[in-house]
């Protein structure tokens, strides 16, 4: 099969599940997992090439990364600063205590493996609970804003740890460990990254913005977006990682309130912390 034939199936299981599902008020979040599990190879077998819907979801991913990076502007990290690193840290540092207590004392796991699957653990799904909030309406509520503030922390402690995760294998005397060699490579990407959209990505966006040409400037942010994914995975780093670091440059370019690629407020949500006083105000 080919990949548009795959690509028109889950179009159309979503087109037909999603109404379904909402018709009865159970959510487009069950309505899509009902659905992968119709068309997949133990039911249906509509799609069958796990492989390719791996890399279709790994794309996707990329993309949801680079929207959480786009916004992670300073001002609105700074107004939501206590519920970011208050809740956030405290959401992450329990619940991994918690669960790698409970494997390290009753699964008897080493405490590096109940570090690991504390930490793993404690991640919510972004795009799953942002989606359940928006069709409830609760983004603009309280208890929206401080579960996008943990979500959001959760986000930002992922790059961490994927770079120290390998300090806690076993590494050889000897040897000067893979961890070492990751954090290094971390660092020497950020540093190239930070250094070229400050002196590369400004100047080619602002030579773009004055052709006029939306589709150019659309396309230029997906390059901006892949090429850096791809230089970031040439390191041996994630690409959700490098796609988190393409959006924190846009993020801070004169270009990112007029140019996000996308505006949907049930898949992303956006703050406008334009005011301090009275925090900010979702739209």
């Amino acid at each position: 099969m080919s990949l548009l034939a795959q690509i028109a199936i889950f179009l159309a299981s979503a087109v037909i599940a999603i109404p379904i599902f909402r018709r009865f008020k159970l959510g487009s979040v069950l309505g899509y997992l009902t659905a992968g599990i119709i068309i997949g190879p133990a039911s249906l077998g509509l799609i069958s090439s796990v492989d390719t819907t791996v890399n279709i979801a790994q794309f996707g991913i990329v993309l949801l990364m680079f929207v959480i990076g786009l916004e992670l502007q300073p001002s609105r990290l700074w107004v939501l600063r206590r519920s970011i690193l208050g809740l956030g840290a405290a959401q992450v540092l329990v619940t991994t205590l918690i669960l790698g207590g409970a494997a390290y004392f009753i699964f008897r796991q080493t405490w590096q493996s109940a570090l690991t699957i504390g930490f793993g653990l404690s991640m919510s799904s972004t795009a799953l609970a942002l989606q359940l909030l928006a069709e409830r309406g609760q983004l603009n509520s309280h208890f929206g804003r401080s579960a996008f503030s943990i979500l959001l922390f959760q986000d930002v402690s992922v790059m961490p740890a994927l770079a120290l995760l390998p300090l806690l294998g076993v590494v050889p005397a000897n040897s000067t460990g893979p961890g070492g060699w990751l954090v290094l490579k971390l660092v020497g990407v950020l540093v190239a990254v930070i250094i070229g959209g400050r002196y590369v990505l400004r100047p080619m966006l602002r030579i773009i913005a004055a052709a006029r040409v939306a589709e150019a400037f659309t396309a230029a942010g997906l390059l901006i977006v892949l090429g850096t994914a791809l230089l970031v995975s040439q390191v041996g780093l994630s690409l959700s990682l490098g796609a988190f670091l393409a959006g924190v440059l846009l993020a801070t370019a004169n270009f990112a309130t007029n140019s996000r690629p996308i505006s949907n407020p049930s898949r992303v949500c956006s703050w406008d912390c334009s005011s301090s006083a009275s925090g900010c105000r979702l739209i």
